[in-house]
């Protein structure tokens, strides 16, 4: 079992937020009690349609996709997924979004009355949306922003999904962390999607839609990796601050690797979309990895 930040898991894999469908739609493929916990599609205050398409795009090492967040709103949310909760076989991390405190606050209480959802992590690093990293890039704004998030929950655990800032200038990674932490945040998702672009070679266009969008999969992972590491060893080791790593796993090995670096748990998106059950073998290889080592 794996304690996160007193949640417990039977396993580290959790499934990023947006990669399972609104709720659990993946469970058609995938056996939830093989996981740790997924998490929801980020759910906003309002129903959003999303950016128009194309939405998704294969680049090398990876995949680009401006989504937009796209969800049926907090209130359709609650009346129409929400009461799948308490028979699903893994626990459940709801995911916030918005454009306003009180538009995280207004999701957050709406979760926080759903006994069956133990944990929120806010998503305040979207970068395919306008306005979608301001919580996340601003010191002062996501202090705000998470202690009045912190006020409106009873029980449930807060976690907070920050951007992949790698370079240190003029507020690095670990600067959000601490401001996250100190405010009430119990644990970090580590990182939201690089900021990147693809443009069709014949027509001249960009791939998406949106123009651009957010870059996952393994090229991702090595950046990823340092920040972990880098949050782990200037701030959360000392802080006893959980970090959940997320960024390029697509097998057991990259999972051990962020949990080297310093992560407890690891969630998967695009190894979801290369095969809905790749998260079950990641858990399995990780587990043989922590006997063997164990072991020795």
């Amino acid at each position: 079992m794996i304690d996160l930040a007193g949640l417990s898991l039977r396993n580290p894999v959790i499934l990023a937020a947006g990669t399972a469908g609104a709720l659990d739609e993946i469970a058609e493929h995938l056996d939830l009690s093989t996981i740790g916990a997924l998490t929801t599609k980020s759910i906003t205050r309002e129903p959003r349609e999303g950016n128009p398409p194309w939405r998704v795009a294969p680049v090398k090492a990876g995949m680009l996709n401006a989504i937009g967040l796209a969800n049926p709103g907090v209130e359709a949310f609650v009346a129409e997924y929400a009461p799948r909760i308490p028979s699903m076989a893994c626990p459940v991390i709801g995911s916030i979004a918005g454009f306003s405190i009180e538009d995280y606050v207004a999701v957050a209480a709406a979760f926080d009355a759903l006994e069956a959802m133990p944990a929120i992590e806010l998503n305040v690093s979207c970068p395919n949306v306008r306005h979608g990293t301001d919580f996340g890039t601003d010191l002062g704004a996501l202090r705000e922003l998470v202690t009045a998030a912190r006020a409106a929950l009873t029980s449930t655990k807060l976690f907070v999904k920050l951007p992949p800032l790698a370079i240190p200038a003029p507020t690095s990674i670990t600067d959000l962390a601490r401001a996250a932490h100190e405010s009430g945040a119990e644990a970090l998702s580590l990182c939201n999607t690089m900021p990147a672009m693809a443009i069709d070679v014949e027509t001249g266009k960009p791939a998406l839609g949106n123009t651009t969008g957010g870059l996952s999969g393994p090229a991702v992972h090595p950046i990823v990796t340092k920040i972990i590491h880098d949050v782990h060893r200037n701030y959360a080791a000392d802080a006893n601050l959980p970090i959940i790593g997320v960024g390029g796993v697509l097998d057991w090995r990259d999972a051990a690797e962020f949990i080297l670096a310093g992560a407890t748990a690891v969630q998967i998106g695009t190894g979801s979309f290369v095969s809905p059950k790749r998260a079950a073998k990641v858990a399995t290889g990780l587990a043989k990895w922590r006997r063997r080592t164990h072991n020795n």
